[in-house]
């Protein structure tokens, strides 16, 4: 049975306990919308036709590095019921746990707390389902602090779209989950590089596509 929080069933986080999200790397990110609703806009001959509320979402993912001026952002994509996104943590003057800057060709560094962790990583799994996404881990984090974290950066994200998209349409919510990959090399950057940028034109293939 699922443990609890505040007395509330959860389920368990799938983020990597032995692995500090505030460390410098490139993470792939997928965030949807509630049911999936194509609150972004549509799809017109491979081409993504932002609405409204797509315009806020992709105005408030350029903006995450004046909230958080040690995000690089990367490729990014709005599609109807869901954005793809590149974020490169990219902290001065820390400790390396990986280099965060992709033009440096520099990645996250496989080294877990017990050195027995399978890091395989296959770069095709970038398009795997989505449909049960890890929800945010409510147990407290190994490395301290996490106000300066990946799951802050998507959460003030969230929030920024949410409260302007609810001025035009009050039904507005995100799934309460998101997913993300943490980018170990060159050959699975840019594999996720190119599947963000042709997400548009493959959208009738997409998994998300309903």
């Amino acid at each position: 049975m699922p443990e609890k929080f505040q007395n509330k069933y959860r389920i368990p986080s799938a983020r990597a306990t032995w692995w500090d999200y505030g460390s410098n790397a490139p993470y792939f990110v997928t965030i949807c919308t509630s049911r999936s609703i194509h609150y972004f806009g549509k799809v017109i001959d491979g081409t993504m036709r932002l609405s409204a509320i797509g315009l806020i979402a992709q105005q408030c993912w350029n903006e995450i590095p004046l909230h958080f001026p040690f995000v690089i952002l990367d490729e990014f994509v709005v599609m109807p019921n869901h954005i793809h996104g590149i974020i490169i943590i990219n902290k001065p003057n820390i400790y390396m746990q990986s280099a965060g800057n992709v033009k440096t060709q520099n990645f996250a560094s496989p080294n877990s707390s017990n050195g027995t962790q399978d890091f395989a990583s296959s770069a095709s799994n970038e398009t795997q389902d989505f449909a049960s996404l890890p929800a945010e881990n409510h147990t407290k984090n190994k490395f301290g602090p996490q106000s300066k974290n990946l799951a802050s950066i998507i959460r003030g994200f969230k929030i920024g779209v949410t409260k302007s998209a609810r001025l035009s349409n009050p039904d507005f919510a995100w799934q309460p989950r998101y997913h993300d990959r943490i980018i170990r090399d060159e050959k699975a950057y840019e594999n996720i590089a190119n599947y963000i940028r042709n997400n548009p034109k493959n959208w009738k293939k997409d998994k998300f596509h309903q």
